[in-house]
């Protein structure tokens, strides 16, 4: 079972995303973090195998976290999330910071699960 970490300041987002994931028995919450640092924190102290993190939170947003997280584990596997639609700068700077994809909400659980399990 893959272990999952969960960034978002939105608690019903974060809520529905591990609705999705543990209903299907084959991903673990390890979880939830509300901004970038807590990202950073999280994966040092729950080892997760994937980090699904919101792109704009408060405080530290996503694309900052995410190019320190790539820096202190060049194998770290991490999927925004945004409701941007997927479109626009922030979706190719995520990729080219090495996010592994993004995900946009609202959340279409079959396509969720199928992202997550080519990782």
């Amino acid at each position: 079972m893959k272990k999952v970490l969960i960034v978002d300041d939105s608690i019903s987002v974060a809520r529905q995303l591990e609705k999705i994931l543990t209903e299907s028995g084959e991903f673990q919450v390890v979880g939830h973090g509300k901004n970038g640092m807590e990202a950073i924190r999280m994966h040092q102290t729950e080892h997760p195998d994937i980090i699904c993190m919101d792109m704009n939170m408060p405080g530290m947003d996503g694309l900052t976290a995410l190019r320190t997280l790539v820096a202190l584990d060049k194998n770290v596997k991490v999927v925004m999330v945004t409701s941007l639609g997927g479109v626009g700068d922030k979706f190719t700077e995520a990729l080219r910071l090495g996010a592994r994809t993004v995900i946009s909400k609202p959340f279409e659980a079959d396509n969720v699960l199928k992202i997550l399990r080519e990782l």
